[in-house]
């Protein structure tokens, strides 16, 4: 049962972008801005993606949709807002408890903290199984989202 509840929580977590076409999910993934090289350190990624500081308005939009970050899917988080989960941490005070690297890294790719997570790497290629041809090679959020989200949940204290 539980490796069913998981399966579905990928799927779910996934928001299933690549088999419906989200166009949400595909102004995100299309980009052909090639992948910002970067390095884990200690669990975390201490450099910005993109040296621009995130937005918190913006990442919280990516937060919420339900196409794009979906991260209510799987997380509890100190918002008004239906149906949200609890199969991942809870991420109230989540900007207390965690640096903005280490939310980085958590984002881009969390098999590096732990490869038997179900979360998916929101700024990661290598390694997927059945991706769509369109979103071969492209990450679920732009290096900017990904600072954008950064910048939401270290408002989460």
């Amino acid at each position: 049962m539980r490796r069913l509840l998981s399966s579905i929580a990928v799927l779910v977590c996934c928001g299933l972008a690549s088999t419906f076409g989200s166009t949400a999910a595909a102004a995100a993934t299309t980009s052909d801005a090639p992948l910002v090289t970067y390095t884990a350190v200690n669990g975390a990624i201490p450099q910005s993606l993109t040296g621009v500081p995130g937005d918190p308005a913006k990442g919280k939009a990516v937060v919420l949709d339900r196409k794009l970050g979906n991260c209510l899917a799987c997380h509890h988080m100190p918002l008004a807002a239906p149906f949200q989960g609890n199969l991942g941490p809870d991420l109230a005070g989540v900007g207390s408890r965690l640096s903005a690297g280490q939310l980085r890294l958590r984002i881009a790719d969390p098999k590096l903290i732990n490869p038997a997570t179900i979360m998916p790497g929101y700024y990661q290629v290598a390694g997927l199984h059945d991706v769509a041809k369109k979103f071969v090679g492209k990450p679920i959020l732009t290096a900017q989202e990904v600072e954008d989200v950064v910048a939401y949940l270290l408002s989460l204290k």
